[in-house]
Formats: structure tokens, sequence, C-alpha cells
């Protein structure tokens, strides 16, 4: 099974690296949507990638090490059954469509600062 998602290039901390993860980009793209009042830079990088399901904890582990705990960044990404959303440190895991299991993650995401509007993930 395939897990597709995607991760934002600035919400790595400075000197983070992911390395061994076998990621396939299938699209890198950039736009203005960042919140600067959110201490977020106002221009982002989007990379969307698919990966093997079997590397999905390697994958959970390295970008909670990796993502920037200022500024409200996660990663999110999901099989054609679970959704997965990453934070520094911390990484929610429910089925799809589960809408008490993406509550869960969203309150933890407006704990950490996530504005509003960017709890967008997939359901």
């Amino acid at each position: 099974m395939t897990v597709r998602g995607g991760l934002i290039a600035e919400s790595l901390r400075i000197g983070s690296v992911l390395e061994g993860l076998h990621l396939t980009v299938t699209r890198i793209s950039r736009a203005d949507v960042g919140d600067v009042s959110a201490g977020q830079p106002r221009t982002w990088t989007f990379m969307d990638f698919e990966i093997d399901d079997e590397a999905v904890h390697r994958l959970t582990a390295a970008l909670e090490g990796a993502l920037n705990s200022a500024g409200g960044w996660y990663c999110d990404f999901r099989t054609d059954r679970e959704t997965f959303v990453v934070f520094a440190g911390r990484t929610f895991r429910y089925a799809r469509g589960d809408t008490a299991g993406r509550a869960v993650a969203a309150d933890y995401a407006r704990s950490v600062g996530v504005p509003e509007e960017q709890l967008d993930w997939p359901a």
C-alpha cells in the first residue's frame, strides 16, 4: 500500500536532516500562504510525496525529530485506510473518516499554534 502526503520544506528545523526514507517526490510547488502572525514565513515550498507503507514508522519518527516546534508546523499523509498527522515530538494516527480521531489531532494542532485555516488536512 502506498502512503501519500505533503511536506512543507519551511516546517523543518534548521539543521535537521531527513535521510534514508526513500520518498518519491511527485510534485514541488511554492505559494504565498504562510501566516506571518503565527511565526511562519509567507512563502512555502510544498513537496508532495509517496512512500511505501512499511516505512511509515521510520517516517513518523524522522519527522517528529525534524519538524520545527515553533510556528504551528505539521506534516500529514495517508493511506486508503489511515491518516497520520505528525508534529514535533508527537504523531496522531486514526482511521480515515474518523471524526473523533481527527478532532483530537486538530485540538492538539490548535494547542501548538496551528492557525485555524491550516487545519485542512484531508479527512
